[in-house]
């Protein structure tokens, strides 16, 4: 288990925000899907030797899910099951429940939040939830975690659109944009 605690903790360093990228058609309110969760925290868990997967459990009333950290060292972890009841008993409900089921339960593996929660939906509570804090947005943090040495051009493309996105002004986007350009022309280069 120390293996795979200390490559956590790098690897929790390197998480980026869960993106709302997504609209819910109900509340039209944007929340960040399972992909956006998935992009968040996939390739700094890669980076650090590890892989995340998701067990499912059978279930007559909804899904069970349980998200799973296996390290390179052969060491696991898990983060316990969460169950998400199907709203209506067919495939769509199910599928529905299969997906916020796995959502929520990397986020909470990861200790990640979405920038928007769209938890009305499967719990038909109307209290919203308060926004979790900014960390303020940091350019050189930022070209640093795009540039960093060893990861491939289409993680480096992939960074430099999250990053992108968090800048806060025209002149940071440049910056990040020179940068992701720069790197691409060098990866053809070297081809």
């Amino acid at each position: 288990m120390k293996q795979i605690a200390a490559a956590f903790v790098k690897a929790k360093r390197e998480f980026s925000p869960a993106l709302k990228t997504s609209t819910n058609p109900h509340f039209r309110s944007k929340y960040a899907d399972l992909g956006a969760c998935l992009e968040a925290v996939n390739d700094a868990l890669l980076d650090n030797g590890i892989a995340v997967y998701q067990e499912t459990s059978e279930d007559a009333s909804g899904v069970t899910v349980e998200t799973v950290f296996i390290h390179e060292s052969g060491e696991s972890l898990r983060s316990g099951k969460l169950h998400v009841p199907a709203a209506k008993h067919d495939p769509q409900g199910f599928g529905s429940a299969l997906t916020y089921c796995r959502r929520y339960s990397l986020m909470a593996a990861c200790g990640i939040a979405p920038e928007d929660d769209d938890g009305n939906a499967a719990s038909k509570a109307t209290q919203k939830a308060a926004e979790p804090a900014v960390k303020p947005f940091d350019l050189n943090a930022a070209l640093d975690w795009v540039s960093k040495p060893g990861i491939p051009l289409e993680q480096v493309k992939q960074r430099g659109r999250q990053a992108y996105a968090k800048a806060t002004n025209d002149e940071d986007r440049a910056r990040i944009a020179a940068l992701v350009e720069e790197l691409e022309q060098a990866a053809l280069a070297a081809d």
